[in-house]
C-alpha cells in the first residue's frame, strides 16, 4: 500500500509523496561523518574558548545533516520545501568547506589535490565509504592536515550528491506536480469510483 490507504472495499490514493529514507541516502551518511569529524577536529586543533569559527563550523556541519532530515520529512507534502531545505544544507556544507580550506591556508598546510601523493587514495576511500564507523577509528589518529583534507573531500561529495538529488526531485515535480495536483487527481478519482 505504498500510495494508497485501504479502507474497507474502497481504495484512497494518498496525496502525500512517499518519504525518502534519509538514513539510506549516501549524502546523509557522509554528512553524519562530517558532523562527528568536525566536532573532533575543533576539539583537537582549535581554541577551546573564544573562537567564533569553532561555533560556526560545528553549527554548519550540524545544519547540513539536520536540514537533510527536515527536507526529507517535509518533502512528503511539499517538494518546494524539500528543495529549499536541501539548498540550505548545501549552503551549510559549502560554508564548512570554506572554513577547512581557510584553516589549511592560515596554518600553511597543504590542501591535497590531483598530483598530491595522498590524494587518490583519500578520494577512493571517501567514495567507497559512507558510514561513521568507517572513519571514527581514524579521528584521534589523523593530524589536522589529514582530517581537514578528508572533510573537504567529503563536503564536496555531499554537495555534488545533494545537487543531483535536488535535480531528481525537481524532475519528479515537473512530471507529477505538487500536492495541489495530487489532491485534485485523488479527489477526481474518488468521485469517479463513487459514481461507479
Amino acid at each position: 500500500m505504498d500510495n494508497a490507504m485501504n479502507t474497507g472495499n474502497n481504495e484512497f490514493e494518498s496525496v502525500l509523496r512517499p518519504q525518502a529514507n534519509w538514513k539510506e541516502l549516501w549524502f546523509y551518511q557522509k554528512s553524519v561523518v562530517l558532523s562527528h569529524l568536525t566536532n573532533v577536529f575543533v576539539r583537537r586543533f582549535m581554541p577551546s574558548h573564544g573562537s567564533r569559527t569553532v561555533d560556526q563550523m560545528v553549527q554548519a556541519a550540524r545544519s547540513c545533516k539536520q536540514n537533510i532530515v527536515e527536507g526529507s520529512a517535509d518533502g512528503v507534502a511539499s517538494v518546494e520545501m524539500e528543495i529549499k531545505l536541501l539548498n540550505t544544507a548545501r549552503g551549510s556544507i559549502q560554508e564548512l568547506r570554506e572554513d577547512y580550506e581557510d584553516y589549511l591556508g592560515f596554518k600553511g598546510l597543504c590542501q591535497w589535490g590531483a598530483g598530491h601523493p595522498r590524494y587518490d587514495a583519500m578520494l577512493e576511500y571517501c567514495r567507497a565509504h559512507n558510514k561513521l564507523e568507517d572513519y571514527s577509528s581514524f579521528f584521534e589518529k589523523w593530524n589536522d592536515e589529514e582530517l581537514a583534507n578528508v572533510a573537504i573531500t567529503l563536503s564536496r561529495m555531499v554537495d555534488k550528491m545533494m545537487t543531483s538529488y535536488s535535480e531528481k526531485v525537481e524532475k519528479e515535480f515537473l512530471a507529477e506536480g505538487g500536492i495541489r495536483e495530487r489532491m485534485s487527481r485523488a479527489r477526481i478519482n474518488y468521485r469517479n469510483k463513487e459514481k461507479r
